[in-house]
């Protein structure tokens, strides 16, 4: 159903909007959705290398699409060994140094699944269009670049594969047009070149003994009304997502996320802890920002993948909504 409605909305773009700038947005939208099917519908395994700042950070990854769903193994190449198996929804994350095995649900989108696959609404906030063929990893790609039309979001440069639409390489980009992160394949097998053996676990036979940890599982998910709201909510951003979290033996937590279609913004409610936290920008990595602010006895944390500028603006708009 969402794909249906990504389509049905190009089509509709393409009777209200005639011409070539019209005619290459259509189809740069269409080089996006291909993107977002590939990284979930192929068979694929390679390593990249992920830039944010001056670190550097190498993966190796393989992913086996089949009738059963996605399995995905992915192993960090640079310091302490972590390796991921994902089976759909379901993650074991090994840790041998610590002798651990960490037993959790799928969160977030990584590389190279970097795009929803609702792609409604980007349009309304990115100018999107084709840009110059490149070659990543050995093979040709076609650059879809996305220019945000105001400073509250990023803007981006996705190189995918010509033939299988695979993204080989995503750049994301300040107001300023600086480099903020990079994802890039630098060796990649596709097709009938991955076999599932590379999905095997290093370390599934030797973690016996190790300490399970399936904290994550207790934790229970409830649509919820959180009692807060924004007063200035981001142009562009709509609510998609407000829930209770519970885990056993803590105080709940109030979930909100926003999203423009492409950047999510994350709002966490929960009590105020006994040490105070410290106001304002806490933290960030690469595209992603932190913002915590004391309020009403109440902890907000806002962490979004947009500019700072943004996550503060939420940080302070964030209000009970009986006021």
């Amino acid at each position: 159903m969402r794909i249906l409605r990504v389509l049905l909305g190009v089509f509709i773009a393409s009777l209200v909007c005639t011409g070539p700038v019209c005619a290459e947005t259509t189809e740069a939208i269409g080089w996006l959705q291909r993107i977002a099917n590939a990284a979930r519908q192929l068979n694929y395994a390679g390593s990249f290398v992920y830039q944010h700042g001056r670190q550097v950070e190498t993966s190796r990854i393989a992913h086996w699409a089949d009738a059963d769903g996605e399995h995905e193994k992915l192993a960090t190449l640079d310091g302490p060994p972590r390796e991921i198996i994902r089976n759909n929804e379901n993650v074991f994350c090994y840790l041998p140094e610590s002798k651990a095995v960490l037993i959790t649900r799928r969160h977030g989108r990584q590389f190279p699944s970097l795009l929803p696959e609702d792609l409604a609404g980007i349009a309304d906030n990115y100018v999107v269009r084709k840009g110059e063929s490149d070659r990543v990893a050995g093979a040709e790609c076609q650059m879809i670049v996305l220019e945000p039309k105001d400073n509250l979001r990023y803007g981006h440069r996705f190189c995918a594969e010509v033939n299988s639409g695979l993204l080989l390489r995503a750049r994301t980009y300040n107001d300023k047009n600086e480099l903020i992160e990079s994802f890039s394949f630098t060796q990649l097998l596709l097709g009938n070149a991955v076999t599932k053996d590379l999905l095997k676990s290093t370390y599934a036979a030797k973690s016996q003994g190790w300490r399970i940890d399936r904290t994550a599982l207790d934790r229970g998910e409830l649509s919820a009304d959180s009692g807060w709201t924004l007063k200035n909510q981001p142009p562009g951003f709509r609510k998609i997502t407000e829930m209770r979290r519970v885990m056993a033996g803590r105080p709940s937590v109030s979930h909100l996320v926003y999203s423009d279609g492409l950047a999510a913004i994350s709002i966490f409610i929960e009590p105020m802890p006994k040490t105070l936290p410290v106001a304002g920008p806490l933290a960030y990595q690469g595209s992603v920002n932190i913002y915590v602010k004391p309020q009403a006895e109440q902890m907000l944390t806002v962490v979004g993948e947009t500019p700072a500028r943004t996550v503060r603006l939420v940080a302070e708009s964030l209000i009970p909504r009986d006021r």
